[in-house]
């Protein structure tokens, strides 16, 4: 059967602004999106027999509640393909990090699929598709970096210079629905109607909750902001980044990380890799 082998690269949130509560209690949000050189890979490969079948371990999630899988399903059902798919992913971003790893793997399957099974629905299909599986999904079908607004599915893409990027990722994992159900979270932050930003503009509204919950976050943005005052938080997680205008700079910074932390150098990405899959 036809295979494929294919990226799902991780997120940042530039900044991220809470600006409301939806009376369906989904959070409006305004954010700027960027993906990152830094990836899953996610290796799919058709069944006749309709069957789909996570052939990868991802640990503490059972395949039930994994976006890729569920990815798959929702495809399947929106279609009406009687093909199914064995679906591996091989995990590079870290869980619970704030870098969209699980929206980016369900994107990336709804793109590939939509391919393997030759069922051809159009990206704002796709879209809708993903929405109901999390709200960073549109995103990681948008193709390129964007502006979300409402609860992430109203996207307005935006050109924007490359960023060498340094990430620190504490030793924790940060659960998105217990940040944004934080009693102290601020959600009413003005909106700029604009799509034009400076590189130190806004902030993260999730970031104080998070700090306050886990101190190492407090600890990495610190050795961060030695070096870039412009460092924060990236969505709901854990990790912490910061802008540098070299890769040796980056680089730097990602060696002085703190002792028993992770770190990695990113560069942002002009498109998302499967950009032109049809």
């Amino acid at each position: 059967m036809r295979s494929l082998t294919v990226p799902a690269p991780a997120k940042l949130n530039l900044f991220l602004h809470v600006t409301g509560r939806r009376p369906d209690g989904y959070h409006t949000l305004e954010s700027l999106f960027v993906a990152i050189d830094l990836g899953d890979s996610v290796t799919l490969t058709c069944r006749a027999d309709g069957a789909i079948v996570r052939t990868s371990e991802l640990p503490g999630v059972p395949p039930q509640r994994d976006l890729a899988v569920r990815a798959a399903e929702a495809l399947k059902r929106a279609s009406g393909c009687p093909l199914g798919a064995d679906i591996a992913v091989a995990k590079r971003i870290p869980l619970g990090g704030g870098l969209g790893g699980g929206s980016s793997d369900a994107a990336t399957v709804l793109l590939a699929l939509n391919h393997l099974w030759n069922v051809g629905l159009p990206r704002a299909e796709l879209a809708r598709l993903g929405f109901a599986l999390g709200a960073d999904v549109p995103f990681f079908l948008c193709g390129e970096p964007a502006v979300a607004r409402g609860a992430g599915e109203h996207l307005t893409p935006v050109s924007l210079p490359p960023l060498w990027v340094a990430l620190i990722v504490p030793p924790v994992s940060v659960e998105t629905a217990a940040i944004f159900a934080a009693p102290e979270l601020t959600r009413d932050t003005h909106s700029e109607k604009m799509d034009v930003f400076s590189e130190s503009y806004g902030r993260n509204d999730l970031q104080p909750i998070a700090v306050a919950r886990f101190p190492d976050i407090a600890v990495a943005l610190a050795t961060l902001r030695e070096r870039s005052p412009g460092a924060r938080m990236t969505g709901s997680g854990c990790c912490v980044f910061a802008p540098f205008a070299t890769e040796a700079l980056a680089r730097e910074a990602v060696d002085a990380r703190p002792r028993g932390m992770g770190g990695f150098v990113a560069r942002t990405l002009a498109l998302h890799p499967l950009a032109g899959l049809e």
